[in-house]
Order: structure tokens, then sequence, then C-alpha cells
């Protein structure tokens, strides 16, 4: 069973699938923002374009085409994402200050991210259609700098969002937004099918929330 979820076909199937539900959904918050002009909606989109970006791009990798500005663009698209739908998260909390520190972090973290992935010499790490192999230890690092604090910045805006409203559409966006951020950490398991699993949760999730 497990030759079924990791073999080329359902890879395809799946990260096409992911994509084609994305697209509309970035597309749907784009309209928001442009509509209300929100941070929120503005940050959660860019967030949101970047993860299609980031399932394209698995799409590519799928059908075994792969070099290293691909995957470099990759890996950047996810550590971004995360920090981008943190940052739409925080600015919910209609905290200046708050906000203000995390967007200082997060231009800190850009330049960190942004150097080692410009020096760094990444070799071919698909596994099975997906990225699985073992990354330079400069590419870890900067990009678990940039989205391990995103993600518990993530968790607790969700908590405090839901304690505060009780909004149930905001809460499945926030669950959304969490799933979708921290898919990637499923890569180390030797079960590739958990990462669209979690993709697939976490656009249903979103969809949810903003439907």
């Amino acid at each position: 069973m497990s030759g079924i979820f990791s073999s080329e076909l359902f890879i395809e199937f799946s990260t096409i699938l992911i994509f084609l539900l994305t697209v509309p959904l970035a597309s749907l918050m784009t309209y928001k923002f442009l509509k209300k002009k929100g941070k929120s909606q503005l940050y959660w989109s860019i967030g949101l374009w970047l993860f299609a970006i980031g399932v394209l791009l698995e799409v590519i990798f799928s059908f075994n085409i792969y070099n290293a500005f691909l995957i470099k663009t990759y890996l950047a698209a996810v550590a971004f994402l995360v920090s981008f739908l943190a940052l739409g998260s925080t600015a919910l909390l209609k905290n200046k200050k708050v906000f203000n520190y995390y967007g200082i972090f997060f231009i800190l973290s850009a330049v960190f991210v942004a150097y080692s992935m410009i020096t760094a010499n990444i070799g071919n790490v698909l596994t099975n259609y997906v990225v699985f192999g073992v990354l330079p230890l400069l590419v870890v690092i900067s990009s678990s700098v940039m989205t391990f604090p995103a993600a518990g910045m993530l968790i607790a805006v969700a908590v405090l969002s839901y304690r505060k409203t009780s909004n149930k559409k905001m809460l499945s966006i926030i669950a959304g937004v969490v799933i979708v951020s921290i898919a990637g950490s499923l890569y180390i398991a030797h079960f590739p099918a958990f990462l669209y699993y979690s993709e697939f949760i976490g656009i249903l999730l979103l969809w949810l929330g903003f439907i």
C-alpha cells in the first residue's frame, strides 16, 4: 500500500489537485485584500501564493524535473510562506509593537535565508519524486530560524484569537494556516504521502474558514 502512495502517479495527482485548490484560494484572498485593504489579507495572500508556487514546484519534481535553481526556489518559498502567514496572523492582534518587533525579526531572518540559499551548494535531494535528501547545514539552520518562531507565533495567535472571538471560521483559518505551515516537516517521515495529506487538509480548512 505504501508503494502506491509513494508512486509517481499518486504524487503527480496529489500535487496537481492541491495546486488546483490553492490557486483559487490565493486569488480569493488577494480579492479580499484589494476590497478591504487589511494587513492580514495582504500577508496571507502573499503566503498562499508562495504556497501555490511551492506546490507547483512539487508538481514539477513529481515529473522528475530538477535543478539547483528549482530546489532553492522551493526551499525559499516554503520558509517565506510560513513567515508571511505568521505576519498575517500577527496583524490580527492589532498590537503595533508586537507586529513591528516580529517584522524586524522577519527581515533579519529573511536576509539569513537568502544568504544561505545563494551560497549553499545543494545537490539532487529528490527521493521517490519528493524532496527527501540531506540539505546543507546552513540551509537547515536558516530555515529553522525563520520558520520555528513563525510557527510558534501562529499557534499563539490561534489560541488568543479563538479565546477572544470564539469564531469557528477564524479557528478553521488559523488551523489551516498552521497545518499548511508545518506540512514540510513531514518530509522527515519515511512516508512522503503524509506531506500531501497535510497540505490537502490545510487547504480544505482554509476554504472552510474563508467561504
